[in-house]
């Protein structure tokens, strides 16, 4: 998660786009070749990308440029009318372009659709502004941070004061146990970039100085 301020607006910028994720995941379930033993649909997650894999190749005689141009295909009818009923599939064909407007309006980059061995493969990669190192690295401190422990750092620049392990803990978007939170803020006290003050429950950290 990345922040972007504009006069006094605060934005907070996903690494991918969640609209165009739950699209792809969608399609992914409903149109899986679940007759193939041993795979199952799959999501993959590395430093500079995402991929999303669907088992069975599209169709005879439906392609990729047919999928685009919004023309529908329901491998999988009794899960598809299950997604619908559960609100989780709009109308059938328009999965697309919605994904492709999700990622125009928020600047992602449209996602990889390619088909590979009997699979077909989704990519997708992060938003820039998501990869630039926070503020407070351009200062000369140029260690490699873990998303885990930029989140952190974002959140004493946005609260610019002391905060206790708990009120960090709280305000980390995706939830760790206590034991991790406090090895990254040692971790980060060890390279400059937090201090530590106060001792037991008074205990309180800061950006460094």
């Amino acid at each position: 998660m990345a922040a972007k301020i504009q006069d006094i607006q605060r934005e907070n910028i996903p690494e991918y786009s969640p609209i165009a994720i739950r699209e792809v995941l969608t399609n992914a379930l409903v149109h899986a070749d679940y007759s193939i033993k041993g795979m199952n649909p799959r999501v993959a997650i590395y430093s500079d990308r995402l991929e999303v894999e669907s088992p069975g190749i599209l169709p005879f005689g439906f392609t990729l440029e047919d999928f685009i141009a919004g023309v529908s295909y329901v491998r999988n009818k009794v899960i598809a009318r299950v997604f619908r009923e559960l609100g989780l599939m709009e109308e059938w064909g328009t999965g697309y372009k919605r994904v492709v407007n999700a990622c125009k309006v928020h600047r992602y980059a449209v996602p990889e659709w390619e088909e590979v061995g009997t699979t077909v493969r989704v990519t997708f990669r992060p938003n820039p502004v998501t990869q630039e190192e926070p503020e407070v690295l351009r200062t000369g401190k140029s260690e490699k941070l873990t998303t885990r422990q930029k989140e952190i750092l974002a959140i004493f620049e946005e609260e610019a004061g002391e905060l206790s392990a708990k009120d960090i803990h709280q305000k980390l978007k995706n939830p760790i146990s206590e034991r991790t939170l406090r090895l990254d803020l040692h971790a980060l006290k060890e390279i400059g970039l937090l201090e530590k003050g106060g001792s037991g429950p008074s205990t309180y950290w800061q950006l460094a100085s």
